[in-house]
């Protein structure tokens, strides 16, 4: 059975106050590769070419080939989004930019 340290609680903008637990290499990994790769300003970034920007920063290691990283993008975007940290455009497709 995994190790609990292994693991990191993360939040999601849609559900106000639902955790989740998520293996916490990846997500740092990706929380990190999304932070970097997003402009500090609107509009923003599409969801696609967020992850076409950060897909090169993600170790092949956890994601092989870019494997399960939209998956985790989306994961580390509405966590990052409950916590302040990235702000979305409502515009269609939704863009996204870094607010801290």
């Amino acid at each position: 059975m995994p190790d609990n340290a292994d693991k990191i609680e993360i939040e999601n903008i849609m559900s106000p106050g639902r955790t989740i637990r998520v293996n916490r290499e990846k997500f740092e990994a990706m929380r990190e590769a999304l932070l970097f790769s997003l402009p500090q300003e609107a509009p923003g970034l599409t969801v696609a070419e967020a992850k076409e920007k950060l897909l090169p920063q993600l170790p092949q290691s956890l994601f092989p080939g870019g494997e399960k990283a939209g998956w985790w993008l989306k994961a580390a975007q509405l966590d990052l989004e409950a916590k302040g940290f990235v702000q979305r455009v409502k515009t269609k497709p939704l863009r996204l930019y870094r607010v801290k």
